[in-house]
Formats: structure tokens, C-alpha cells, sequence
């Protein structure tokens, strides 16, 4: 009975010393993984230390090669993507819209309504880049009702419309006989001084568009964008007509020589700015008569604007009074300016017929 029992006790004794020998190796496994993690993440903190801090040299250990590389994969993985140009067809126009001059208008609604629009009537576009930058330029006096209007209609317009935009109100100070060309010629050159404009819409405070298609921007001719108004049946009143609204790049504007500056009272100046165009071998850029439909606000006749009798003299000599009428004759003197949260208003004295500023 001892002999048979004998190869039992080394066979159990065997078992033992193999558990405790594959226990001791499992210890040991456990203890290297825990150490290489541990190793690894005190690397890590040191690593993500040095992306934080940048220090002007790098620690012993780090080449300053592998720092400098790790931080620009970081910053490069947490800049915004860069904005892609708005389309040539904004995608939100909605076309025809009713326009009613019935309703009052608060201004405080107005605001409220466009959150959006920055202090001076400033707006970017934030889901794309504009293709142009347009300053809007009105020529004012003693319109405050009909501002609300337009302030109304214009600002969803453009926002529509996705461009970059400022809105400036020029207004003639004084009682003088109201100039509305030289007021535009202002606006352009006081608008290049708040910032690097390329595209300029002189608008009459009293006209709305009737339809969002009508973008207001400037084009590689000169752009006539009233082209059917209320007050005429919806239809062009002649070929040669560029009032109410119209759109100018910076170089037509320029090379026009800008708009004449001896219109005083009302009529006119829209036909020599139309000589000017052709004179210097440009054209006219409309949209349809459908898309160019554009109401007016009925009102009276201006006191300080009366027809101005000498208009069709001047009309006729264009070609030779355009050389030294204009930007490079233009003188003004800026009163004040207000940045308003929907525009901004530029009050200035222009002289008189035969007066120069004071």
C-alpha cells in the first residue's frame, strides 16, 4: 500500500510547485504591463505639458523638431475651416414680396428683427464669404418716415441677398437747395474711409424693390437696378434713364469721375451720370422689367428742391464739364458723424449754387 500511494504524493506536489510558478509569472506579467502604462502616461502629461506651455526651449528628451510639429497638427485640427464663397444665386430669395407703406414702423422692431446687423448698419454674411463688399449710399434730408421704410424692406433684402454691406445716410445740413449728386459723391468717399468697399448702390430713400431677385450688386457694367417703378406704370420712362437706384463699382466710379457736383434742386443729374457712362465707353446693366419693379413712397415736393432750370444746359454739355466736375472737384466738410444700430448717419455742409462750404 506505500508503494502505490508514493507516485500520487510527487504527482500532487508537482501540481503545486507549477501552480505557484505560473501564480509568480502572472505577478510578474502584471507588474511590467501596469509599469510600461504608467511610464506611458507620465510621457503623455509631458508631451500635452509642452504643447500648453510652448516654452522658448525644449526639456531634455523632447526634440524641439517633434514639439513644434505636434502643436501645428493640434492647431491645425482645431482651426474653423475656412468659409466658401456664397454662391452666385443666393438660396434663400423668396422673389415677389408685397411692399405696404401703411403701417407704422418703429425702429426699436426694426432692431429687434435684425440682431444680426452691427452697430452703423454692418452686416457679413456668416455662412459664407460675400462675393463683394457694397456700401449703400443715401442722399437725405428731412425723410425721417420714409428712412423707417426703407430701414423696413432693405435690411432682410440685403441679408436675403448675402452680402456684405454698410448702410450710409448722407445728410446735406442746412437750407440750402438740395444736392442729391453731390451727397452720393460724399458718401462714396466718406464710405472708402470706414472700409475697403468695391461696389457702391446710390439709392433714393423713397424707393423700395418689389422683388429680392433684384440683388444689389455691381456688375461689369454699370448696373440700373429702378427699372420699373409704380410711378411710372412699371415701365422705363425713356432708354437714357439711370435714376432711383443704381450700382457702381469702385473703378466705374472712378473713372467716371465720379457724378457731377453743380446739380442744385431737383432733376437732371441722373441723365449726365448716364452721359458720363457712355462718354467713357461703358454701358448699361439692367434686370427685367419683372425683377426691376420697385414701388416709391408718394409725397410732395421738397422744399429747397424745385426743378432745377439749368439742368438741360448742363445735360448737353456733359462731355466737356465732366474733365473737372466731380471726385476731383468735390468739396465738403463732415459736421458729424452717428453710427446708429441700423445705419450711419453723416451730417455735412455741401455749400450752396455759387457757395462753398464754410
Amino acid at each position: 500500500m506505500m508503494r502505490s500511494c508514493a507516485p500520487g504524493r510527487v504527482f500532487q506536489v508537482s501540481c503545486v510547485a507549477l501552480l505557484a510558478l505560473s501564480a509568480l509569472h502572472l505577478t510578474v506579467t502584471l507588474l511590467y504591463y501596469l509599469d510600461i502604462h504608467v511610464y506611458t502616461a507620465q510621457m503623455v502629461r509631458r508631451i500635452g505639458g509642452l504643447l500648453i506651455s510652448q516654452p522658448t526651449s525644449s526639456p531634455a528628451g523632447i526634440s524641439p523638431n517633434f514639439t513644434a510639429a505636434a502643436r501645428n497638427r493640434t492647431l491645425a485640427t482645431t482651426s474653423p475651416l475656412p468659409l466658401q464663397p456664397c454662391p452666385e444665386t443666393p438660396p434663400r430669395l423668396v422673389g415677389p414680396s408685397r411692399i405696404e407703406f401703411s403701417q407704422s414702423i418703429n425702429l426699436e422692431d426694426v432692431r429687434q428683427n435684425n440682431l444680426l446687423v452691427r452697430e452703423g448698419g454692418r452686416y457679413t454674411p456668416s455662412e459664407c464669404t460675400a462675393l463683394q463688399k457694397v456700401a449703400v449710399i443715401i442722399p437725405f434730408r428731412d425723410r425721417d418716415e420714409h428712412l423707417k421704410y426703407w430701414l423696413y424692406y432693405l435690411h432682410p433684402l440685403l441679408q436675403r441677398q448675402q452680402l456684405d454691406y454698410g448702410v450710409y445716410i448722407i445728410n446735406q445740413h442746412g437750407e440750402e437747395t438740395f444736392n442729391r449728386a453731390k451727397l452720393l459723391n460724399v458718401g462714396f468717399m466718406e464710405a472708402l474711409k470706414e472700409d475697403n468697399y468695391n461696389c457702391f448702390v446710390f439709392s433714393d430713400v423713397d424707393l423700395i424693390p418689389m422683388d429680392d431677385r433684384n440683388i444689389y450688386k455691381c456688375y461689369n457694367q454699370p448696373r440700373h437696378l429702378a427699372v420699373s417703378m409704380d410711378k411710372f406704370s412699371f415701365r422705363l420712362p425713356y432708354k437714357q434713364f439711370f435714376g432711383g437706384i443704381s450700382a457702381l463699382s469702385r473703378e466705374q466710379h472712378e473713372k467716371i469721375n465720379g457724378f457731377p457736383n453743380d446739380y442744385w434742386g431737383w432733376g437732371g443729374e441722373d441723365d449726365d451720370i448716364y452721359n458720363r457712362i457712355v462718354f467713357r465707353g461703358m454701358g448699361i446693366s439692367r434686370p427685367d422689367g419683372v425683377i426691376g419693379k420697385c414701388r416709391m413712397i408718394v409725397h410732395r415736393r421738397d422744399k429747397k428742391n424745385e426743378p432745377n432750370p439749368q439742368r438741360f444746359d448742363r445735360i448737353a454739355r456733359t462731355r466737356q464739364t465732366m474733365q473737372n466736375d466731380g471726385l476731383n472737384s468735390l468739396k465738403y466738410k463732415v459736421l458729424q458723424m452717428r453710427k446708429y444700430p441700423l445705419y450711419t448717419f453723416i451730417d455735412v455742409d455741401i455749400g450752396g449754387p455759387g457757395r462753398p462750404p464754410s
